[in-house]
């Protein structure tokens, strides 16, 4: 069980929403060319593990997206540079992330019954509004967006930033998301709590808080 926090914050990005990728792989799929979903599951685990090796170099977590479009256009055998390009412009943009998991806003209106909560995304200043036209903009007391703020996680500005609009200590915080060097190493050296949220399991190995999901989240904080 999770030590007892004030307020929880969220990642947005494969934590609460997830990529549109019918819209985003256009560029693929308009030349016939369709991933398989545990090809991209695949290619998440792998560029995750070596997105971590090297963002203490100081990379940021657009460097992730570079990792995994060489990874899936070196699978499909795509050597069109434009291609990598658009997706990853595709995939930058907020209103590309609209896919939420089953029982999303029935948890965060749960969990958001006992916690306040709030957003800090690495995003294009639009994330609010993402969440808005996904419906679950309500339960957040604040939404910090590097775009907006002008750092991104892991720096520690843009964590201080979000603390300071929920008005709470670092370490009455804890911190969700799905990046360990971003999120989780990000949030810790803030002072924070965290817990990472690894659907497609690419942390199981790592010793350290993790959820697959946010029934799991609501049971690692001691709800029935």
């Amino acid at each position: 069980m999770l030590p007892e926090p004030t307020v929880i914050l969220f990642d947005v990005g494969n934590t609460l929403l997830f990529p549109n990728w019918e819209r985003i792989l256009a560029p693929l799929t308009d030349r016939g060319i369709v991933p398989k979903r545990e090809h991209l599951e695949k290619i998440e685990r792998q560029s995750k593990a070596e997105f971590d090796r090297w963002a203490v170099g100081g990379k940021v977590d657009h460097g992730y997206w570079e990792l995994f479009y060489s990874h899936l256009l070196d699978l499909l055998h795509v050597r069109d540079q434009g291609v990598g390009k658009a997706l990853r412009e595709a995939t930058h943009q907020s209103s590309n992330w609209d896919r939420m998991r089953a029982g999303t806003r029935e948890a965060l209106e749960r969990i958001g019954s006992r916690y306040p909560l709030g957003i800090i995304s690495n995003a294009d200043g639009k994330i609010a509004e993402a969440l808005k036209q996904c419906g679950i903009s309500d339960y957040f007391s604040s939404t910090t967006d590097s775009g907006i703020i002008g750092h991104e996680k892991p720096h520690p500005a843009i964590f201080r930033a979000a603390l300071q609009a929920m008005e709470v200590e670092a370490k009455r915080a804890l911190y969700v998301g799905d990046v360990y060097s971003v999120d989780y190493v990000g949030a810790t050296n803030a002072g924070m709590q965290a817990v990472l949220f690894d659907v497609v399991g690419a942390y199981r190995e790592r010793v350290c808080p993790r959820v697959d999901c946010l029934e799991e989240l609501q049971r690692q904080l001691g709800f029935p």
